[in-house]
């Protein structure tokens, strides 16, 4: 079994450069107060106490759409309103969540909740509460669908690996070139 402080340093150097071509950069994140910046809550957002939040900012993607964080408060009772869908998972200490509807939800070391952009809740944490969040922003329904279509397509061609702009260029090149040809002809 893994502490606390392992299981964070695990999510935090994530996974090497592999055959499959998948890398990510690592951190020397070790879990350590030193490692966090300052997060403040909202001050119109604290219910009651004085609940002191910092994180450290551990993998970004490459589009920049996907954000990996940690995170850790201090005792207080606060709302907190998701800009981005996240999933998180709390890696010490407890903290009791009310949804809007005002059912009230303990989460625990290892419990994983997902919060979706838009919504909003209530944060009661007694003590400490720290957690790996996995933030990731939203996009319209049918852009969703049109990437998923275009990374289809690259599959397909096997030209998966290869950037996306450079396709799209040699794509709109070629289209030039035949509407040039069409009107030769």
């Amino acid at each position: 079994m893994l502490s606390d402080h392992a299981k964070i340093e695990v999510l935090a150097r994530g996974f090497r450069h592999g055959s499959n071509g998948l890398t990510v950069k690592t951190t020397g994140f070790d879990g350590g107060s030193q490692d966090f910046l300052p997060a403040p809550i909202p001050s119109d957002w604290i219910l009651e106490g004085t609940p002191k939040a910092q994180n450290k900012v551990v993998a970004i993607s490459h589009d920049r759409t996907s954000y990996t964080v940690v995170w850790d408060c201090t005792a207080g009772h606060f709302n907190w309103h998701y800009r981005m869908d996240e999933t998180l998972v709390v890696t010490s200490g407890q903290a009791f969540i009310t949804d809007q509807k005002g059912e009230e939800r303990r989460l625990g070391p290892g419990d994983v909740a997902f919060f979706p952009a838009g919504t909003s809740c209530t944060w009661r944490v007694l003590d400490r509460v720290r957690k790996v969040a996995f933030l990731r922003l939203t996009m319209p329904r049918p852009m969703g669908f049109c990437l998923r279509a275009w990374n289809k397509i690259l599959g397909v061609v096997r030209l998966g690996g290869r950037s996306s702009l450079i396709l799209a260029a040699a794509a709109w090149t070629s289209w030039n070139l035949s509407l040039k040809q069409m009107t030769i002809d």
